[in-house]
């Protein structure tokens, strides 16, 4: 038992020799170095200045001067003592550091985690879903979101706001949000339809951004950064917004920037950009005189 208090103590920043000499003298009568060294197995020319360390921590009292008696403070104060020294050194490293990373470099490094696979990605994603406890905004497609119903469910009972852009049906009913579908490429063949990603906000705070360029060969940055899940967020947020308004107006959209609003990304040909310049042109509010220059000068 007495070792084990030994090593408790050890781990508080105590010596084996100042540990053993306050557990030798805790709850005992006040004794002189010699008693404590025959009790305690500390040789005899390190017990005083073992003790002179234990009377500057606070930890012994020193009674006397001839023959000098020791006692141990009280367990409670001296845990007491260490808590309140501990939290002091900590509130003044805190400062130092924060004022040595003002005066550091420009650039501050942000860790980022890496899981890779899809198993150790959804593992994360659920239990991100799972933890949340005001907001998740969550992108991906169908296959991706289904194996996260149970946990959405789970969260919507906890009436967590889930907004939701899913790129195929996904059959999700929601009490606390909502689930949009990508309608606008809805038929609509893309190179990189293949790709897959996964996008989610949890807390404003706690993002997951996966990606599978091939449809299978996932990877993926996660981080607990607010710079990052603002990035994100925005992202999954502006998504939803296009989505929103096509499902409002996707016939005058589709006219006008063609399937899959593809003119929004594909330059229009020369030919196409004056024609729009003039449609413009003449639908434009004709231009004002000068009424400066047409007041004749004064005399």
């Amino acid at each position: 038992m007495q070792d084990d208090v030994v090593g408790r103590l050890t781990e508080l920043g105590f010596s084996v020799y100042e540990a053993r000499a306050y557990v030798g003298l805790l709850g005992q009568e006040p004794m002189t170095g010699y008693a404590l060294a025959n009790l305690t197995g500390i040789p005899q020319p390190k017990v005083y200045e073992t003790l002179r360390r234990l009377v500057d921590k606070l930890a012994v009292v020193k009674i006397g001067e001839d023959p000098a008696r020791f006692v141990a403070v009280p367990a409670d104060r001296l845990i007491t003592q260490l808590d309140t020294d501990f939290r002091r050194r900590l509130a003044e490293a805190r400062a130092a550091l924060a004022e040595a990373a003002r005066s550091g470099r420009a650039e501050e490094l942000r860790v980022l985690r890496s899981p890779r696979g899809w198993p150790a990605i959804a593992r994360h994603a659920a239990s991100l879903i799972d933890g949340a406890v005001r907001h998740v905004y969550l992108s991906a497609h169908a296959a991706q979101l289904a194996e996260f119903a149970e946990v959405i469910a789970r969260a919507d009972q906890r009436e967590v706001r889930l907004d939701i852009l899913t790129f195929e049906p996904a059959g999700l009913n929601l009490a606390h949000g909502r689930v949009l579908s990508h309608a606008s490429t809805a038929g609509v063949l893309y190179r990189h339809h293949q790709a897959r990603h996964l996008a989610l906000v949890a807390d404003g705070e706690h993002t997951l951004w996966a990606l599978a360029a091939d449809g299978s060969s996932w990877e993926a940055l996660a981080a607990t950064d607010a710079l990052l899940a603002a990035v994100v967020k925005g992202y999954i947020r502006h998504d939803m917004y296009v989505q929103q308004m096509f499902a409002d107006f996707s016939e005058e959209l589709t006219a006008r920037y063609g399937p899959g609003l593809d003119k929004l990304v594909t330059p229009y040909a020369a030919g196409q950009q004056t024609a729009q310049t003039a449609q413009t042109a003449q639908t434009a509010e004709p231009a004002q005189p000068d009424r400066d220059k047409a007041r004749p000068e004064s005399a």
